[in-house]
């Protein structure tokens, strides 16, 4: 008898395979649920549990962490992308760098979107930018429900790339977005500096499991991870495989980042994130 599982997994190049049933297993069968787009999904699996294996973004999960949330992450990476692409400004402002967002009204779908953690660790680390002396503005609520946002709220109904091209915003994070009248705030070559300087892909999204199911049935995380391990053996050559070293890496700064900017107390480390179970399969 399989052990059913409830799932929330998007469809990546990583996971393709496993989502369209190429790889299975008789020991577990994941029941996926629809939720579009996946991100949607964060919230019922921090607030109430609701999956036994989910993707879920590394920030919200290491708010999540720090709230005691019962859940444990896999080391399973299925998004990561530079992030410099996902910043774009208002044209008229001329040439706007990086370093230039002081008193700049700059809006967000949420401040604490993976994404928006690792800009904003850019910009205050890498550019010098004192983050408090951005006007943020955002559209919705953390994921966590315990977490207080103090930023300033958009009206209700607004769009965010809309505002922008208004004049209501000169700067967006966390959109990539081609329109006339918008430019990008990174050029390639501030992404290739950075990347030369921290050899890391960021990490957006990686899978987590409920605390339950690694305490009570190990052997179905471990199967888990077997089937995630082998849908990822069946992407494209083009999909960014991660070694151990890396992950830490990722994982370790998007850690100090997150705490630089207060959505948890202290940063934590790698090592942390992870349980007996899930540490054994790194």
């Amino acid at each position: 008898m399989t052990t059913r599982l409830r799932t929330l997994l998007g469809t990546h190049p990583c996971t393709a395979a496993l989502k369209d049933g190429s790889v299975r297993s008789d020991l577990v069968t994941l029941d996926f649920a629809d939720y579009s787009p996946t991100h949607k999904g964060f919230k019922p699996m921090i607030r109430e549990q609701a999956f036994d294996v989910s993707e879920m973004a590394i920030v919200t999960y290491l708010m999540a962490k720090s709230f005691a949330k019962p859940m444990v992450l896999l080391p399973s990476v299925v998004v990561a992308r530079f992030q410099q692409p996902y910043a774009v400004y208002r044209a008229e402002l001329g040439d706007l760098r990086p370093g230039d967002l002081r008193g700049k009204r700059v809006g967000i779908r949420s401040f604490t979107t993976t994404t928006g953690a690792w800009l904003r660790g850019i910009l205050a680390n890498d550019y010098g930018v004192d983050l408090n002396s951005i006007d943020w503005v955002t559209f919705e609520d953390a994921h966590v429900a315990e977490f207080r946002d103090t930023t300033k709220r958009a009206p209700q109904g607004k769009d965010i790339i809309q505002m922008l091209l208004d004049g209501d915003l000169d700067v967006v994070l966390g959109e990539k977005v081609e329109k006339p009248g918008l430019k990008p705030l990174f050029t390639e070559a501030d992404e290739k500096v950075w990347a030369a300087a921290h050899r890391i892909l960021p990490i957006n999204h990686m899978v987590v499991v409920s605390e339950r199911l690694s305490k009570e049935q190990p052997d179905a995380v471990r199967e888990v991870f077997r089937l995630l391990k082998e849908s990822e053996a069946r992407a494209p050559a083009s999909w960014h495989r991660f070694g151990a070293d890396e992950m830490w890496r990722s994982l370790s700064l998007i850690s100090e980042y997150t705490a630089q900017q207060g959505l948890i107390p202290r940063a934590f480390s790698a090592d942390e994130l992870f349980d007996d179970v899930t540490r054994a399969l790194i």
